[in-house]
């Protein structure tokens, strides 16, 4: 149980920052373990892989057209690297109050 120093600073942090008291707490629970799986996922890109993503994304303003072909292609293969698939699996998973089979959370199975 939080001693009441911890709970007194909670309360002083809740007050200083706008709208956090009606903020529910399993939100911000979620919240937070959804940011620890996309950390986790960021963190398979080396960080020279991590700023090309960035600058890529830049170039492209988020419009794949904007790209040229092979910038299009390495941007395709770094995202691809990050398994955008698993995390979002990993992410329903950890939110969902029901295990979910693995074909949903992973893919179907290649042969």
């Amino acid at each position: 149980m939080p001693s009441g120093f911890v709970t007194r600073t909670a309360g002083k942090v809740a007050d200083r920052v706008p709208g956090l008291r009606r903020v529910p707490v399993v939100q911000l629970l979620s919240a937070a373990e959804i940011a620890m799986l996309a950390r986790d996922h960021l963190q398979r890109l080396t960080p020279e892989e991590r700023r090309r993503v960035v600058t890529l994304v830049r170039i492209g303003r988020g419009r794949p057209g904007r790209l040229s072909d092979a910038q299009h292609d390495e941007l395709a293969e770094l995202v691809a690297k990050l398994a955008p698939r698993v995390l979002v699996g990993e992410a329903v998973s950890k939110l969902s109050p029901v295990p979910l089979p693995r074909r949903l959370t992973h893919g179907p199975r290649r042969r």
